[in-house]
């Protein structure tokens, strides 16, 4: 789940969102695509094929509409990241999305992969207004996972002891899709009160995907909780989850869904 100070505020927390790029390599490897039948929908659903990618990362998913026969230009403001999307030939600006001129220019979608959640919902919802043509689509879309209950026990036991503040589990348990449903629902705010969108709708894709040890300790130190961590810290973080796979055979089976939640620009 994105980490925040707060988790109405996590907009504000620019410190987390402008820390992915420590190492952009790393997470362009190891953070997963996004379903195939949810791209080509949006891109089905959407009146041409000019897609603005907001906070693009690395590109991940804007490789993934430039597969499907798009043209697209990322926004980040992660100049390390976006200097690897460019090597990976995306066209990139480098602005927070708020603070981003358009200078005229319209798309048929907006979308935003795993990065709505840094934007404040409100501006966010208006710029996209601003710069979708009619009939243009905005999709904003995150991966909600949920590992065995031995991997998340390892992981909170694990952080709760190096990392100073980290919340304890003594609060009910809940699903990780529970745990996202004030993010989602501060984002289709957001999409109302611009008032230029029709009815928000919310898809959902279900998949999993097979971890080794290391594949799963590869991409770790690319989640936000871990990216500010000191340096000799790390590696305890990652031994201590590390042996909890270890004990489970070496891997574990990861159930994604990835939501997307989608209006129509009027």
């Amino acid at each position: 789940m994105p980490t925040s100070a707060s988790e109405n505020e996590s907009h504000k927390a620019r410190e987390m969102a402008e820390s992915f790029g420590v190492d952009a390599e790393r997470y362009d490897r190891t953070r997963p695509p996004y379903p195939d039948a949810m791209i080509d929908r949006i891109v089905a659903e959407s009146p041409g094929p000019d897609v603005l990618d907001v906070g693009c990362g690395t590109g991940i998913a804007a490789r993934q509409f430039q597969a499907a026969g798009c043209t697209v230009l990322g926004v980040e403001p992660d100049a390390r990241m976006a200097g690897f999307a460019r090597r990976r030939g995306l066209d990139v600006e480098v602005a927070t999305f708020e603070a981003w001129d358009p200078a005229g220019r319209t798309f048929d979608a907006v979308v935003a992969a795993t990065a709505w959640h840094w934007i404040d919902p409100v501006a966010g919802a208006a710029r996209a207004a601003e710069v979708l043509r009619p009939g243009g689509r905005l999709a904003l879309f995150w991966h909600v996972f949920e590992p065995p209950t031995v991997v998340a026990e390892a992981h909170a036991a694990v952080y709760r002891r190096v990392m100073s503040g980290f919340p304890s589990q003594d609060r009910p348990v809940k699903s990780a899709l529970d745990g996202y449903r004030p993010l989602f629902a501060k984002a289709a705010d957001g999409i109302r009160d611009a008032g230029a969108f029709g009815d928000v709708e919310e898809w959902h894709y279900d998949w999993q995907r097979y971890y080794t040890r290391d594949e799963w300790l590869d991409q770790m130190p690319t989640s936000g909780a871990l990216t500010r961590l000191p340096p000799h810290a790390l590696p305890e973080v990652l031994t201590g989850v590390g042996a909890a796979i270890d004990a489970m055979g070496g891997g574990f089976t990861m159930s994604y869904v990835t939501v997307a939640l989608t209006a129509t620009r009027l």
